[in-house]
């Protein structure tokens, strides 16, 4: 499934209304350049789940837990990890069996770890206009 967004506020949008139809225990594998919308992608994700909180980057925190929503929701940002490995010890595992989602940016350094996720393509077509591509999990045959 591909959608093309002119603003932020668009790319949340999808986000959001993905969000909305998640099921526990869902790994998104998010890939994209710098700058892409990762992150505001994430924030109307977190949206959709009910979370309340404000959402930013874990860059240097590796992860932002979010808790308030109908399922609780798990931001990683990969960037600084080279492994699968390094994403095992820093407790991988305990995120999986918590029952929510895990949205893993940068994922691409990890993919050994991850089995089977949803993956999340966004692509810079532009200034504000972004390639938004879902594949996996089923996601791809509904209509968002």
């Amino acid at each position: 499934m591909e959608f093309i967004t002119h603003s932020p506020e668009e790319t949340e949008s999808i986000g959001f209304r993905l969000g909305n139809i998640l099921t526990p225990n869902t790994v998104l594998a998010f890939t994209g350049d710098l700058g892409a919308g990762k992150t505001a992608f994430t924030r109307g994700l977190a949206r959709g789940l009910g979370a309340t909180e404000r959402v930013t980057s874990p860059t240097y925190t590796i992860v932002n837990e979010y808790l308030s929503g109908r399922l609780p929701l798990f931001h990683f940002d990969m960037y600084r990890l080279s492994s699968g490995d390094e994403l095992w010890d820093i407790g991988w595992e305990d995120y999986l069996i918590r029952g929510g989602v895990c949205a893993v940016e940068w994922s691409e350094n990890v993919a050994d770890a991850l089995e089977n996720p949803v993956q999340i393509r966004i692509e810079k077509l532009g200034e504000t206009t972004r390639k938004i591509t879902i594949l996996g999990g089923g996601y791809e045959n509904i209509s968002l």
